[in-house]
């Protein structure tokens, strides 16, 4: 960790613009998934068609960075992480709302629980299961593994797709920090995934609750609505409603299938 934070370190004296990092040092800076607003509001939605004051856990929060944007919506809003080295290693802060402690002893229900990463080898899916009757999840084929949960008493009712950070790190390498041809980065960019996938899960009696809230939601969306970092998206070709990229679910980027 100690490596990763000097070359961090080494990176921001270079770097073009501030929110590179987020996706060039996704344990450090940012998430292994890459969102905008859209998702996060989306995210709340679905939580509060369950409850007005609706209880949320983020299983596998890292440092919070998806999560202190959902508290802006969902203000008690909590977190688990099982590596505590993350925070004491390097000196950094545990939010209050962030507990150290493994998934598979989670013991209290919630309104909806989120799964952003799983490390390869876990499985939490029976305790996650047991414990709401609504998931949203998501699986960045290759790293976050058996974040799966049809067959455990879930239905899957929405999905949709986002860039993977490694796709958009790549991006801006060849975009800001490598000298090619344009040609050749054009080829390149033709070679991304874009296979960050979005699932939406809840038991049979919460379907059209939850479908309904997601749509709604859909309907009033604003891209306009956006954080600073969402920028770095589109000038790197993954504007929303975007196309392109090859992916198990077809059509835009952040376009929501039923």
């Amino acid at each position: 960790m100690q490596k990763a934070w000097a070359a961090l370190a080494q990176f921001q004296a270079r770097a073009i613009s501030p929110h590179h990092e987020r996706y060039s040092f996704p344990f450090l800076r940012g998430s292994y998934f890459v969102y905008r607003k859209i998702d996060v509001m989306r995210v709340a939605a679905i939580a509060k068609s369950v409850s007005s004051e609706p209880t949320y856990l983020d299983v596998g929060c890292g440092y919070g960075d998806f999560l202190k944007h959902v508290r802006e919506f969902i203000p008690k809003a909590e977190g688990l992480e099982v590596d505590e080295s993350m925070f004491y290693g390097l000196g950094i802060a545990k939010p209050d709302y962030v507990r150290i402690e493994d998934a598979r002893w989670i013991e209290k229900k919630y309104d909806l629980i989120f799964v952003g990463w799983m490390e390869p080898g876990q499985d939490f899916r029976d305790p996650v299961s047991k414990n709401t009757d609504v998931i949203v999840t998501t699986l960045d084929q290759g790293l976050s593994l058996a974040a799966e949960f049809d067959g455990h008493g879930f239905e899957r009712v929405a999905s949709w797709r986002t860039p993977s950070w490694e796709d958009v790190n790549t991006e801006i390498m060849n975009r800001y920090y490598t000298s090619m041809p344009e040609q050749k980065r054009t080829e390149l960019s033709r070679l991304r995934g874009a296979h960050n996938l979005w699932y939406v899960y809840a038991k049979p009696a919460m379907r059209d609750t939850v479908v309904g809230a997601l749509k709604s939601q859909i309907e009033s969306e604003q891209p306009t609505d956006r954080y600073d970092f969402e920028q770095v998206l589109d000038e790197c070709g993954y504007g929303y409603l975007e196309k392109g990229g090859d992916s198990a679910i077809p059509g835009p980027l952040w376009q929501v299938h039923f």
